[in-house]
């Protein structure tokens, strides 16, 4: 098939002007001196990062790359069965099955359904993994350091590539959470792309001062995106003048929580950030869903017309909109934000609204059983607000990409090596029974997850041929 030239959009996830370079985002490439991060997973692992871009004049080399990675025999969502070689961190070539040559490692996803990677647009590192924790949630550096860390790997694993994690700022922890979240993102890069939203709680009045200078901190330090909770701020339009203020002096994209449960407040917010490049997403909006079908209807072209991304929680509660445990639960509360699923996610999508979804809680206090699976909120989109099965894995892939100013990703030679595959048939199929999948990031292997479903001795299961890898010793049958 042809080769396709993939867009490029500059990316508002980037490391802040004031940043060190210790602490730039882990999309940069690395340097030669840096020293790559062990694989967390088993299969063929070329070295990580992208190569330098050659110099215009240097000559196109022909030479197969020596970090290439041959993906055999995989299906496509067309139903075509492919190979694709990988290199330099991109797609090199998708031909039928059996017609590429390997020219490095090779991988088997024969009976795999080959997708682009998901991304998470709303994830909390700092709280994540502590529903047991007694009290408010620690903010010792090295406690929430490790749990971000073992967040963004079970987010990994799922097959989300990239994250964008929410960190609280200011009150009792200052930005030592913060500080450990960005060592978190140092250590994982080569593995996942994390990039970080600063939340800080009140930015208006005399209370706010302090929350706009440690804001802009923040930013130095590498937070590249600004975010919060304005319906918790005593002047929540001066909380969002502030905020988009700041991300317009800095060239930060914004990520704020709301309701969204205020018509009039939307509106203002959507003239304010219409102009405002990077973009602005909003979220979890589960306000949208209480609201007059017209006054939704009016709200969504408001949103649409000016860029504005909305990011639902179809798993459930984020509670980002606290401080502390007890006050996440009763900010969440507060805020509307405990029924992600009642954004009228179709009706957004109708107005032309962006719509991604993301996973929000993972482990803590607001939902102490949350997977933080993209594929499950996937899923839930098309179970429960009737997206087609395409229509909900892109909100999750390639909406949630561009809201994060990523590439694009296709299976298509010339696309960034980004790329999930989850065993079964159909897209349908997957989000259904997601159970093993295998992750690429930047070319190589991160992530695998093996499921084996047996069944003891049973002539019903023969006789029907239930899909399976193989057959367990003594007739088992497994799949």
């Amino acid at each position: 098939m042809p080769d396709s030239q993939p867009q490029q959009p500059s990316s508002p996830d980037s490391p802040g002007p004031g940043e060190s370079p210790g602490s730039r985002d882990a999309r940069a490439p690395q340097s030669a001196a840096g020293s790559p991060p062990p694989s967390p997973a088993p299969g063929p692992s070329p070295a990580p990062g992208p190569s330098p871009t050659p110099s215009p004049a240097a000559p196109p080399s022909t030479a197969p790359s020596p970090s290439a990675l041959l993906l055999c025999g995989a299906r496509l969502t067309d139903g075509r069965t492919v190979d694709v070689r990988l290199g330099e961190g991109r797609i090199e070539a998708v031909g039928t099955a059996g017609s590429l040559a390997a020219h490095g490692g090779r991988v088997d996803l024969s009976g795999h359904l080959l997708l682009p990677a998901a991304a998470e647009p709303h994830a909390h590192s700092d709280t994540a993994l502590s529903a047991l924790t007694e009290g408010p949630v620690p903010g010792d550096v090295q406690d929430v350091q490790r749990r971000a860390t073992e967040a963004a790997l079970l987010q990994l694993g799922h097959g989300a590539t990239a994250l964008r994690s929410h960190v609280r700022i200011g009150d009792v922890q200052g930005l030592d959470s913060l500080h450990a979240v960005l060592q978190a993102r140092r250590s994982l890069r080569g593995l996942v792309d994390l990039s970080v939203v600063a939340v800080p709680r009140l930015l208006t009045g005399v209370a706010g001062a302090d929350g706009m200078a440690m804001l802009r901190d923040a930013v130095r330090m590498g937070a590249s995106v600004v975010g919060g909770c304005p319906d918790l701020d005593p002047d929540p339009t001066g909380y969002v003048e502030a905020v988009l203020g700041l991300a317009a002096e800095h060239g930060c994209a914004v990520d704020l929580h709301t309701d969204g449960g205020d018509p009039a407040r939307l509106a203002r917010l959507a003239a304010a950030a219409g102009g405002l490049r990077p973009g602005v997403t909003i979220g979890p909006c589960g306000g949208l869903g209480r609201l007059p079908s017209d006054v939704a209807a009016r709200t969504a072209e408001q949103l649409a017309a000016a860029g504005v991304t909305v990011v639902c929680l179809p798993q459930g509660d984020c509670g980002g909109a606290g401080h502390g445990a007890q006050a996440a639960c009763a900010g969440a509360a507060h805020a509307g934000v405990a029924d992600g699923g009642a954004v009228p996610v179709r009706l957004l999508r109708a107005a032309g609204v962006r719509v991604t979804a993301g996973s929000g809680a993972l482990r803590d206090m607001a939902n102490p059983v949350g997977r933080g699976d993209p594929l499950e909120a996937a899923y839930l989109l098309a179970s429960r607000q009737g997206l087609r099965p395409e229509e909900a894995y892109d909100a999750v892939s390639s909406a949630a990409r561009a809201a994060m100013g990523l590439a694009e990703v296709r299976v298509e030679a010339g696309f960034p090596a980004e790329l999930l595959a989850v065993r079964g048939d159909t897209l349908a199929g997957a989000l259904s029974l997601a159970y093993s999948r295998v992750v690429v990031h930047r070319g190589r292997v991160v992530a695998r997850t093996s499921a084996v479903r047996e069944y003891c001795d049973s002539a019903a299961a023969v006789a029907l041929d239930l899909p399976r890898q193989g057959r367990g010793k003594g007739g088992g049958v497994v799949s």
